[in-house]
């Protein structure tokens, strides 16, 4: 139910005005538009399944995903320890970003399109 939310929220509040919207998602068992159909109305996730098109990064490669990098670090670096509150982690994550971009840390992104018609042929069609 918080995807189909979340797909709401972008269909309706910050992106109303665009024809559709483009979703790059791992394969979580929620990530698709069934879960609309389980939170709406038919006429509402008719709707709101129209304005997507989905593409879905490649099963068993969040190596291959920036944010799931990303939040891999977040999780190793700020959240291993206990935290009280949701305050207290907000605030915890927010220093951990605001170090993260005064230090311009960014991911050093070595993946090129002749490493991924190596490792992801499947994906690819042959000629």
């Amino acid at each position: 139910q918080d995807f189909a939310e979340v797909i709401r929220q972008l269909c309706d509040e910050f992106y109303p005005e665009v024809e559709k919207i483009v979703l790059v998602m791992d394969n979580l068992n929620t990530h698709n538009t069934a879960s609309l159909y389980e939170a709406f109305k038919p006429a509402e996730a008719w709707r709101l399944a129209e304005k997507l098109e989905i593409h879905y990064t490649p099963k068993h490669g969040s190596w291959l995903n920036m944010a799931e990098i990303e939040l891999s670090i977040l999780s190793r670096q700020c959240m291993k320890d206990y935290f009280e509150s949701i305050e207290q982690l907000t605030i915890a994550i927010s220093a951990w970003e605001r170090l993260r971009n005064k230090n311009k840390i960014g991911i050093n992104w070595q993946f090129t399109t002749a490493d991924a018609r190596i490792k992801l042929r499947k994906l690819y069609p042959t000629i």
